[in-house]
């Protein structure tokens, strides 16, 4: 239990500095910092006669940073992308009339996504070739299960 706690502890603490750390480093401030760090590193060539230790320097900081800023980057954008599914998720789950269904899609396979996909391509083109006759293009179309194709997973028939 102890460590469950810990790890939990640890967890919140990373999302915490990740947060502060994104928001504090995706300003115009963050950017000046480092644009004079480059500029300053730059005017000292002459004084190191571009030696090899001089390119080094700018190249580990560099590569440092870019290692530490790839991992916040995927930290903050799974963060997004979770929060966006959870909206998301919870606007299909009022609206009426909208297929539950479709609440988690990103949790099918990539195959079963593409079929769905498809379907909705089908219903698009179907709304968009109906409004040229002068048909309604709005609504809740019906979504035959036998056609969805995800093998029971997504049963949207009505």
């Amino acid at each position: 239990m102890r460590s469950d706690a810990n790890l939990a502890r640890q967890t919140k603490m990373f999302a915490r500095i990740a947060t502060i750390c994104s928001r504090t480093l995706g300003t115009s401030g963050a950017f000046g910092v480092a644009l004079i760090v480059v500029v300053t590193w730059a005017m000292t060539g002459p004084l190191f006669a571009f030696s090899d230790t001089w390119q080094l320097v700018i190249n580990t900081g560099t590569t440092i940073v870019t290692f530490l800023m790839v991992f916040l980057i995927q930290n903050t954008q799974n963060r997004d992308s979770t929060a966006t599914q959870l909206k998301l998720d919870e606007v299909i789950r009022c609206t009426k009339g909208a297929h539950n269904a479709m609440l988690d899609l990103e949790e099918l396979s990539q195959e079963d996504m593409d079929k769905v996909h498809a379907l909705y391509e089908q219903l698009a083109r179907q709304a968009r070739e109906g409004a040229e006759h002068g048909k309604v293009a709005t609504g809740t179309p019906s979504i035959p299960e036998e056609r969805n194709g995800t093998r029971g997973r997504l049963k949207t028939g009505k």
